[in-house]
């Protein structure tokens, strides 16, 4: 502050003049104390991050970084509460300025504290090693979210009461108002207590491939508190309410074990009785051998028999799983088996039916 002082009787300030009390001279200093510490906003944040990082140095290096990443922003916004707080009270103003000026300070204090505490809480829960396996990451996801949103209601009352604003009678009127919304607004909550079912029942997470029959069918994006969106297979990203999966059954495409191939070929009438034998024990003997591609056990068994006489054909029915899940994996296997069966109904000397009809007339 002498420093200071000597600065301002180098320049030959009018200590006289004056505005709202306000020394000019001091105004002018405590404009240079605030731009000071924005221009060294970089240094301060390099030196308390550093400071932070030693307190943390028994931490897995990830979750270290992962925190003070999410902690830049308040870290920097701390530097310039200093340099606000430092300026403000360099200014030595009346009563009623110093009052407002201290409430605007404690008010940022206040948001900063709250700040760090909602960016402290997604690194943090890093730390807790058996909370991903009592949490989907979903609904992990949700209560971050929900505790961010109640730190910052918390956050936004303190500063209130700060201001001398009574936040009791405020909760009590937004209660009842509450109950009023409530009210008006039931599909919020069926399609929030949804949301929640979904993902504590782990029906599907982030990244699935769900179908709901006559509704859509898609990757999942990301599940929020009304909706959820679902990248379609044309790429249109298509939103819908969470009460669609309680309401109607969801199939989860990627929990799928075994992609099945059932398929029902058709053979001429003329075919006999050793060629049909003799195609069903191929295409049986094909599958099987193949082990490579299909899965063949108990819980998945290769069925190749004749299923009906239909009006143009004997059907056969071809059913057999393949090894895995992969959409692309099951295309090329069913690609594969197609051309395999029609070298086997060729070799037989057979052919496929079609839909025919015979007309005969009468002289």
């Amino acid at each position: 502050m002498e420093n200071l002082s000597k600065i301002i009787k180098e320049f030959n300030f009018d200590q006289n003049i004056s505005f709202l009390g306000i020394s000019i001279s001091n105004f002018f200093i405590s404009i240079l104390i605030l731009l000071t510490f924005i221009l060294l906003k970089g240094i301060i944040k390099k030196i308390i991050k550093k400071k932070i990082s030693l307190f943390f140095r028994f931490s897995e290096k990830e979750i270290r970084d992962s925190f003070l990443d999410s902690i830049d922003k308040p870290i920097g916004f701390l530097a310039i509460i200093i340099g606000i707080t430092m300026a403000s009270n360099f200014l030595e103003a009346p009563e009623k300025i110093s009052s407002f000026l201290n409430n605007i300070n404690l008010s940022l204090f206040t948001i900063l504290i709250f700040w760090l505490i909602s960016k402290s809480i997604q690194p943090l829960t890093k730390k807790v090693r058996n909370l991903k396996f009592i949490f989907t990451k979903d609904l992990l996801d949700w209560f971050i979210s929900a505790i961010k949103i109640l730190i910052y209601i918390l956050g936004f009352c303190a500063v209130l009461e700060l201001w001398g604003i009574r936040v009791g009678p405020i909760i009590a009127g937004l209660g009842l108002f509450g109950v009023a919304v409530a009210l008006g607004a039931q599909d919020l909550f069926k399609n929030l207590i949804s949301g929640v079912l979904v993902l504590v029942e782990k029906r599907f997470k982030k990244g699935d491939v769900i179908l709901i029959n006559g509704v859509v069918e898609g990757s999942v994006e990301k599940i929020g508190f009304r909706s959820t969106a679902i990248r379609k297979f044309d790429k249109s990203l298509c939103f819908i309410p969470n009460y669609q999966f309680a309401e109607n059954a969801v199939t989860n495409i990627t929990e799928i074990s075994n992609r099945r191939i059932n398929w029902i070929i058709g053979v001429e009438y003329k075919s006999t009785i050793n060629q049909l034998k003799n195609i069903c024990n191929d295409i049986e003997k094909l599958i099987i051998s193949n082990k490579s591609v299909f899965q063949v056990s108990e819980s998945t068994p290769v069925i190749v028999k004749i299923n009906e006489f239909a009006p143009s054909s004997i059907d056969l029915l071809v059913r057999c799983f393949t090894k895995s899940n992969d959409y692309n994996e099951f295309v090329e296997a069913k690609d594969k088996l197609a051309y395999e069966i029609k070298k086997i109904v060729e070799k037989r000397k057979c052919s496929f039916a079609f839909p025919s009809q015979t007309i005969y007339l009468e002289k």
